[in-house]
């Protein structure tokens, strides 16, 4: 039992660090600046849903993924480890990550339709990016059911938590600060690196392995 718990707090700390909803929210507030509070809630709603949605399938299709592309779990968790290290990395210099932000393209258009910007660039890549799905499979493609089932509810009360924090942002940014925002980031960047990190290692090892 104890090895389930530990199991689901390294996986909800993992997501939490990598999505990290505190550092989103000033993110969600300038997209969805001059639109009314219904339509901010429908923006958040749907955003964590079609986050939620990809998460769901990469965690249950994690190894037909590997299977059908020939992928081995240790190739993944090398690459999936260099992502997850990068977007890490990037936080600890008080960045936002090129795979987890807006381009100017995006942000240029999201006006257009308010809805819009729930698909692009909320759900992904903000919320669903690489890293995000590098991570969840990662804890799920060597599982059994169980460990499958606590990957996808520790998102699922992620993602709960991000929609609260998003419909509740303007207090919440001001109440905190943008300056504890920014150590807040940073110190989700050194836990992401961390797991960036011991996902390498782990790939590394099984991929000597392999070859024995």
């Amino acid at each position: 039992m104890q090895e389930f718990l530990v199991h689901a707090a390294t996986v909800f700390m993992g997501f939490f660090a990598i999505m990290n909803p505190i550092a989103n929210t000033p993110i969600f507030l300038g997209l969805t600046d001059g639109y009314d509070r219904q339509t901010k809630k429908a923006v958040a709603l749907r955003a964590v849903a079609l986050a939620f949605l990809l998460i769901l399938i990469f965690s249950l299709a994690g190894k037909l993924i590997f299977n059908l592309f020939g992928i081995s779990l240790a190739a993944f968790r090398l690459t999936g480890g260099i992502l997850v290290f990068l977007i890490g990395y990037h936080m600890l210099q008080g960045n936002q990550s090129s795979m987890h932000s807006p381009g100017d393209e995006e942000n240029g258009g999201s006006k257009k339709d308010p809805l819009s910007i729930a698909v692009s660039p909320l759900a992904l890549p903000i919320l669903a990016g690489p890293g995000t799905i590098a991570t969840a499979m990662n804890f799920s493609a060597q599982w059994g059911n169980l460990r499958v089932g606590i990957t996808i509810a520790a998102f699922a009360v992620l993602c709960i938590i991000t929609y609260l924090f998003f419909v509740s942002g303007q207090k919440l940014v001001e109440y905190i600060g943008e300056g504890a925002i920014k150590v807040i980031t940073r110190m989700m960047g050194l836990i992401l690196a961390v797991i960036g990190m011991q996902m390498m290692i782990e790939g590394i090892y099984g991929a000597i392995h392999m070859f024995k």
